[in-house]
């Protein structure tokens, strides 16, 4: 007897992370901790997006190592190579290609309105460049070669994927049904961390001051010795308030990384002081990141092994992007 059981395809899911700087522990409760729980879910796409990072000046070198060290990152996190496409977005053309075409699908308006050029703007005015401006354009290139169904995203990303499905809309109402039109796809988990420094703030390695992040490869030392130093208040009560953000933040991050409630935490913490608080909170944290660091670090001494992956990955993910590139190129009416 056949058997008739059919496999549904998975829906794709894309998710780029730039390569900019050191990832921290906001960056991984926040987003990438869910990017391995979504392998199993989704036929999953990451690209470490390295042509975004040069909209600020960077150090060749120094760039260099931070990609590296990003693709080793995504695949100590346990993102398995072979299950999903995991690329370098540098080493596949198609994504600079499009975004000119998409340029000229594109609104100067609705760049203009893009928060994210006029904040960039503000903190580095003497390199306020055409790259800075149009950026968005080439993030709508990122996702919509790969036709996702559903696309991560934070707060602060929104606004980038409303102009990546506008541009679509747009696209198709003139040529037909060429791109899919992603949705926003909203982890039911994933803390948003603030700093620890000024927790009204989001954690982000872009801070000047070190002690206000945590970096995924920091050491266990570092870790502890930078929640030590963690804002908090003037009373010494662990507890989940609006009017205590900096004990608050801390809760959240314990929680995340042990999977404890608010409340389990303020009991578990009931009549202790800060420090206690603070060293318990650095070494779940240190505990939590030691086995990632330890396997990237693995990963990043074999050259050879890592070369052949992401270009392996390269290879994977040109296939797919090649297939919407050259669709786009025959309905605008470019001779193939």
């Amino acid at each position: 007897m056949c058997n008739t059981n059919e496999t549904t395809p998975k829906q794709r899911v894309l998710s780029c992370i730039q390569p900019s700087g050191l990832l921290t522990l906001g960056n991984y409760l926040g987003a990438l901790k869910n990017w391995t729980q979504m392998q199993s879910q989704f036929d999953c796409t990451f690209a470490v997006a390295d042509l975004h990072a040069i909209t600020v000046r960077q150090e060749p070198a120094k760039l260099r190592s931070q990609i590296y060290s990003t693709f080793a990152l995504l695949l100590a996190l346990g993102i398995d190579p072979e299950q999903n496409t995991v690329f370098i977005q540098s080493q596949v053309p198609y994504h600079t290609a499009l975004s000119w075409v998409l340029s000229c699908y594109t609104q100067f308006g609705e760049m203009s309105r893009m928060t994210q050029f006029k904040d960039k703007s503000a903190k580095h005015p003497d390199n306020i460049n055409v790259g800075l401006f149009s950026y968005p354009v080439l993030m709508a290139a990122d996702i919509l070669l790969y036709q996702p169904a559903f696309v991560p995203v934070g707060a602060d990303q929104k606004q980038h994927l409303e102009i990546a499905r506008d541009i679509a809309l747009r696209f198709n109402h003139l040529y037909g049904d060429v791109f899919t039109v992603p949705e926003a796809y909203i982890p039911k988990t994933g803390a948003r961390i603030m700093s620890l420094q000024d927790p009204a703030k989001k954690m982000s390695k872009s801070d000047d001051n070190a002690n206000s992040w945590i970096a995924i490869l920091d050491s266990k030392d570092d870790i502890i010795r930078k929640f030590k130093r963690a804002v908090t208040d003037s009373d010494s009560c662990v507890r989940m308030s609006p009017d205590k953000p900096g004990v608050s933040n801390l809760i959240t991050i314990y929680g995340a990384v042990t999977g404890k409630t608010a409340d389990e935490v303020e009991r578990e913490f009931e009549g202790k002081g800060y420090g206690d608080f603070k060293l318990a909170v650095g070494e779940a944290v240190a505990d939590t990141l030691a086995p990632i660091k330890q396997r990237h670090d693995e990963i990043i001494k074999d050259k050879k092994e890592l070369e052949r992956l992401y270009k392996a990955g390269a290879e994977k993910a040109s296939r797919t992007a090649a297939k919407t590139y050259f669709k786009v190129m025959k309905k605008v009416g470019f001779v193939l």
